[in-house]
């Protein structure tokens, strides 16, 4: 597994990094004892980038974690977490606290499910609007300074976002949905993070697994976040997108790849700062992604996809309206 280094200031991690919301949340039921040989594969085939959150599953996937990583070598793995989302008994998202207590508490309750004196990248998982970004890094930093968190990052902002919480404290990285029809981070974003020395990382990269080769018309309404929520799932929206993945496919396959890998290695062709996270829930997906390392795409393949399917080309947003407005990266900076 080769490496990439997350920004000018940040560790040295796996190429491809592991995201493990759907273990917990969202994607409807996983069985826990895959989870946990899909996590130990990962790391097994070099993947030290695992990314959690501590409202998936409400403190879930952190134990999950926690679980899997006993008895593994704590120094080779990276561990990034995003705080801040507030949720009720339903499971339902009430909102945001970035506070600087709010910061300080988080943490601690993160440590502990994680079984871990440290969190190697830690990230406020969304802009909170009645928080200065300042002084939420500054909270962070004041953490850094004393051992419990190694770098710091931040999720889902804009350019100008990114430039306020940078002058506080280095910034590792932004994560954020990036693939070949969420492109968003390309008018503007991507560019400070470069100018800046910060790094990417990537998620959605599947688009939820919309453009994984997997999806079909069929499962149009299933019971789980993407079928009740997402519009690019919905109605007419997908039959589009499916016919954007048949188009993707006629390449893949001259690739000799799949559909999943074409999009993995699309990302990963984007620039070395970039690493993106693919949200393996089983050993046989995982196996899928890890073949897009050996996947090389060449100039003439990128020009071709951009051709098939340029920017803009998905039918409906990435997240519902509600969610959109919640996401300081879709607001010009």
């Amino acid at each position: 597994m080769e490496t990439r280094k997350l920004g000018s200031t940040g560790p040295q991690t796996s190429q491809l990094g592991l995201g493990l919301m759907g273990m917990s949340d969202l994607y409807g039921p996983a069985d826990r004892a895959e989870s946990l040989a899909t996590i130990h594969s990962a790391l097994d085939a070099g993947v030290t980038l695992l990314d959690t959150g501590d409202f998936y599953g409400m403190g879930h996937n952190e134990m999950l974690l926690g679980e899997a990583l006993q008895g593994r070598n704590r120094e080779r793995v990276q561990v990034s977490v995003k705080f801040g989302a507030l949720r009720d008994p339903d499971g339902g998202f009430i909102g945001y606290d970035s506070r600087p207590q709010a910061v300080a508490n988080f943490l601690a309750y993160s440590l502990r499910r994680l079984g871990t004196d440290y969190i190697d990248i830690y990230r406020p998982s969304r802009l909170d609007p009645a928080t200065p970004i300042e002084d939420t890094i500054g909270a962070i930093a004041e953490q850094v300074r004393k051992g419990h968190v190694r770098h710091v990052g931040l999720s889902e902002v804009n350019a100008d976002t990114l430039r306020r919480a940078h002058a506080v404290h280095p910034i590792t990285d932004v994560q954020i949905e990036y693939s070949m029809i969420s492109r968003g981070i390309e008018n503007g974003l991507l560019q400070t993070a470069r100018e800046l020395g910060v790094g990417i990382t990537a998620y959605g990269v599947l688009s939820r697994g919309l453009i994984s080769g997997h999806w079909t018309a069929q499962r149009e309404g299933e019971q789980d976040y993407r079928g009740l929520h997402s519009p690019r799932f919905q109605g007419e929206n997908l039959k589009h997108n499916l016919e954007l993945v048949e188009r993707m496919r006629a390449v893949a396959q001259v690739k000799g790849i799949s559909v999943a890998q074409l999009a993995i290695a699309w990302v990963m062709a984007q620039g070395s700062d970039i690493v993106p996270l693919v949200g393996a829930r089983t050993r046989s997906r995982l196996q899928e992604a890890l073949g897009a390392l050996d996947a090389v795409l060449l100039q003439a393949d990128l020009e071709a996809l951009e051709l098939i399917v340029p920017q803009g080309a998905a039918a409906g947003g990435r997240y519902n309206d509600y969610q959109l407005s919640h996401l300081d990266s879709e607001k010009a900076a």
